[in-house]
């Protein structure tokens, strides 16, 4: 995941959310940017990239809805063949 927020808003959300997996701070929104979510007053849009593990693209969710992200990406992963771990 990857956020504009800093490193220290970031750590207080994954704290606050029992977070299992890495936050990204792109505070100066480079990353942002070279993905091409920012939006006209600088916020990042809420896209979802799905990236293979050559580095490629394999699909972008750009209608991303906060109530149902995780069933939604666990559902597009199994499109995609990912395998669940146990």
């Amino acid at each position: 995941m990857v956020s504009v927020d800093t490193l220290e808003d970031n750590t207080k959300f994954a704290q606050m959310h029992e977070a299992d997996f890495p936050i990204m701070a792109d505070p100066d929104k480079t990353a942002a940017e070279a993905y091409g979510v920012l939006g006209r007053r600088g916020f990042a849009n809420r896209w979802t990239f799905y990236i293979g593990p050559d580095g490629t693209i394999l699909d972008i969710d750009k209608a991303v809805k906060t109530a149902t992200a995780g069933e939604d990406m666990a559902a597009k992963l199994g499109a995609l063949g990912v395998r669940k771990r146990m």
